[in-house]
């Protein structure tokens, strides 16, 4: 039985960033609403574990956030968990999507499910990702602390246009430099992903005012009535867009 499995992407609707821990981490304030645009994930019961991807945004099949959950799993349960995995990547890397914490609490669920694991998976996703627990279960909700502190909060039906200028962004790099250069705005780190990246400053002068960065970046976003003008924001752009919806929590 081959079981598949959508790995949804998210949009940071505010972020701020509210200090630096003693242990180099940082606090934030954030909402993250979950929307239709997804990886897909196929598990299978195997012999052994392997992994094969496809897509426009390949990825090492040795080396990503599904492996680490496998073995996160494994560490956890104490037994082997051999698997074939596949996954269809369409969520761009490094945009501030969230697609490989959504990769890895996808591979959670889908493990839970295939080897019939009773687990807590919610300290499992922990472990490997701030971002992770919050794909477990979607939808919307306020994140806190590392954002890890999550506050469940309806979601609202709503379009969005994103547009994202192939550049991918580290992480850790534009929150080290958030602790240059600060930040404000709907999304504090924006200043920080273009002081490491000047070409995500540029990017969102083409785009105007309205447009937001999600997360650490490099993608933005565009708030619109419906899916019409979702698509009209996109249209004339030159970059990877895409129109998608918001969508609610799911098992």
């Amino acid at each position: 039985m081959t079981l598949v499995v959508p790995a949804r992407a998210k949009l940071n609707l505010d972020l701020a960033v509210l200090a630096r821990t003693p242990d180099g981490f940082h606090e934030v304030r954030t909402h993250m609403q979950a929307v239709a645009l997804h990886d897909l994930l196929e598990l299978k019961r195997a012999d052994r574990t392997t992994m094969t991807t496809t897509g426009r945004h390949p990825l090492d099949p040795v080396s990503n956030s599904v492996r680490k959950a496998h073995e996160a799993m494994q560490d956890e349960t104490g037994r082997e968990l051999p698997t074939a995995f596949h996954l269809d990547k369409r969520i761009p890397p490094g945009s501030g999507m969230g697609g490989a914490s959504a990769d890895a609490a996808a591979a959670l669920k889908g493990l839970a499910a295939i080897h019939n694991v009773s687990a807590d998976l919610t300290k499992i996703a922990a472990g490997i990702g701030a971002d992770v627990p919050f794909f477990l279960g979607g939808g919307a909700a306020l994140a806190e602390g590392r954002g890890e502190r999550l506050t469940t909060l309806p979601t609202k039906p709503e379009w969005f246009a994103v547009a994202w200028p192939e550049i991918e962004l580290s992480t850790a790099a534009v929150y080290r430099a958030w602790d240059e250069v600060k930040g404000d705005g709907p999304n504090q780190l924006c200043a920080a992903a273009a002081h490491i990246e000047p070409r995500v400053r540029d990017f969102a002068k083409r785009l105007g005012e309205r447009w937001q960065m999600t997360g650490s970046g490099s993608a933005f976003f565009l708030r619109c009535a419906d899916k019409r003008s979702a698509e009209l924001a996109i249209a004339t752009l030159d970059c990877w867009t895409v129109a998608t919806h918001s969508v609610g929590e799911w098992a």
